[in-house]
C-alpha cells in the first residue's frame, strides 16, 4: 500500500525522539512522516492529544499508524478519532509494540485500558521486531503471525526504514 502520511506515535511516557533518526530517513526516500510528541499521558488522555496533534497537522490520508512499544494498544482508539475526523486509515503497523487486548468487563482491568472498537481491524496490520535478541516482543510477532499479518524481523543489514517501508508494501 501507498501510504499517504506515516504517523509515528511514540509510547506514552516516551517522546517522538525515541524513533530516533527513523523520521527523517523515511522522509528522504519522500514518504510524508508525522511523528507527534505525544504529551506524558496514558489511556484515553493519550488517544486524545494523539488525535488532536494528528489533526492539527493535516495529514494526506490514508493514513499508515505506527506504533512502538506500549502505544500499540492504544492505535484503535486513535484510529477511532482519525476515522471519525474523516481521515481514513490504510493499515497499522506495530514497532516492538504491545498487540491491542479488548476490554476485559471485570474489576481486574488496569485503569489505562481503553475500549476497542468492535469494527478493528478494519485496515490491514502489520508487525516489525527490530531486537531479534530480546523475547519480550516474541509473542506479540507469534501473535500477529497467527492473526495472518504480515510479520517482519529486521535484518542486521537492513536499517529500520528499509524494513518498515518494505512491511507497509506489504499491506
Amino acid at each position: 500500500m501507498t501510504p499517504g502520511t506515516l504517523v509515528l506515535l511514540n509510547a506514552p511516557k516516551e517522546t517522538s525522539a525515541a524513533w530516533g533518526g527513523l523520521p527523517a530517513a523515511l522522509r528522504s526516500s519522500g514518504l510524508d512522516v508525522l511523528a507527534p510528541d505525544v504529551p506524558d499521558e496514558t489511556g484515553p488522555r493519550y488517544i486524545a492529544c494523539a488525535s488532536l496533534l494528528v489533526g492539527a497537522s493535516a495529514p494526506a490520508p490514508p493514513l499508515v499508524l505506527v506504533a512502538r512499544g506500549a502505544a500499540g494498544p492504544l492505535l484503535p482508539g486513535v484510529a477511532l478519532a482519525q476515522r471519525a475526523a474523516h481521515r481514513p486509515i490504510g493499515g497499522y503497523v506495530f514497532v516492538d509494540a504491545d498487540l491491542p487486548r479488548p476490554l476485559r468487563h471485570d474489576h481486574t482491568a488496569p485503569e489505562n485500558d481503553v475500549p476497542m472498537p468492535p469494527d478493528w481491524p478494519e485496515a490491514p496490520c502489520g508487525y516489525l521486531r527490530t531486537h531479534p535478541d530480546r523475547e519480550t516482543h516474541d509473542k506479540a510477532l507469534r501473535e500477529a503471525h497467527l492473526r495472518g499479518w504480515p510479520t517482519t524481523e529486521q535484518e542486521p543489514t537492513t536499517t529500520i526504514a528499509q524494513a518498515l517501508r518494505e512491511l507497509i508494501g506489504s499491506l
